[in-house]
This record gives structure tokens, sequence and C-alpha cells, in this order.
């Protein structure tokens, strides 16, 4: 595995590695974090009801290649090995049913523990997933991100990523539960 370790800011590593199917269930968990956070910022995606579904997704991403992991590693981390999984990324190339201009790649999925967050992670995650598309053919790279989220929108911005296509929602009255 290639490891890209820098300092967590407090005296461990965080290693940026490939992820493999033994990940699966961590990162699903981890999964499960990234749709509960989103839930304030509008999103209709529920976490438990869709683990499986995300584990699913992980392990496909997992066998493709398209699955990144951020582990820190040293003392008082973690399970007895001193590490603990702290984030991820998946990504993959655009399935393409239509013909386009562009190879594509896609950022699905990336997610930073909140105690990990603002010490380079997510963008060490982000740096590699795009280099390993490029390396794959990608000529852009997309990613969406909930309109209400104004932290990862600034996020992706710092990363130079800009608005391409806009989703418009609208809420039929008396059609379905979900006020979000």
């Amino acid at each position: 595995m290639t490891r890209d370790g820098s300092d967590d800011g407090s005296g461990g590593r965080v290693a940026i590695e490939r992820g493999s199917i033994e990940d699966v269930d961590a990162v699903a968990g981890l999964w499960i974090e990234l749709a509960e956070g989103q839930r304030p910022h509008g999103t209709h995606l529920l976490a438990g009801p869709n683990r499986t579904a995300a584990a699913d997704a992980v392990a496909r991403a997992a066998v493709s290649g398209g699955l990144l992991v951020a582990t820190a590693r040293g003392p008082d981390r973690g399970d007895d090995d001193g590490d603990d999984l702290v984030g991820f990324v998946s990504f993959g190339r655009e399935d393409g049913r239509y013909a386009q201009g562009v190879a594509r790649g896609v950022v699905y999925n990336l997610y930073v523990r909140p105690a990990y967050r603002d010490r380079g992670v997510g963008s060490r995650l982000l740096e590699r997933a795009e280099a390993l598309l490029a390396d794959g053919g990608a000529d852009v790279v997309s990613l969406e991100a909930m309109a209400a989220n104004t932290n990862a929108r600034r996020f992706y911005e710092r990363h130079g990523y800009a608005l391409h296509r806009v989703e418009l929602e609208k809420h039929l009255p008396g059609a379905g539960s979900d006020s979000n």
C-alpha cells in the first residue's frame, strides 16, 4: 500500500491509503456519520436505513480501486494496534450513458470525522483521489455538495471547484412526509 502520512496535530500521524474489503464496515459507519451530518443541510438520505446500500457501494469502490481511507496512527487511538479510521473518499469514472466531450471522474463521498477537520486530512484525501482519477484518464472531476452546506462548498471552492450544474427541487403539496 502506498502511504501518505503527515502529523495529525496531536503527535500521531494520519496515513492515506487504498481502502480494501476489510475496511467496508468501518467506512460504512463513517458514511452513516456523513449522512446524519447532512440532515441539517437538507439531505433526504436516511442514515441508518441505508447502511446496507452504503456498505455495498463502499465494497464496490474498494474492489474497483475507488476508495481511499485516512487512518490515524499512534498511541491512544482506536483499537489495540493504535489505529483509527478517521475519514474516507470514494470516487470513480462516470459511467457515461451519453457521449461527452470530456472524461469525467466523480467524487461520490468525502468525509472526515469532526475531530480531524482543519488538519489537512480532507485535502489530502481529495488530492489523492483527483490524482488517481487523472491517472485513469479523467479530464475533469465533479462532485456534489448540499446547497446549504457552506463549509463543504467553501472547502471545494478552495480546491478549485466551481459551479457547473444546478439541481432545483420543489416540494409538492401533500406528497410524501419528508419535510426536508
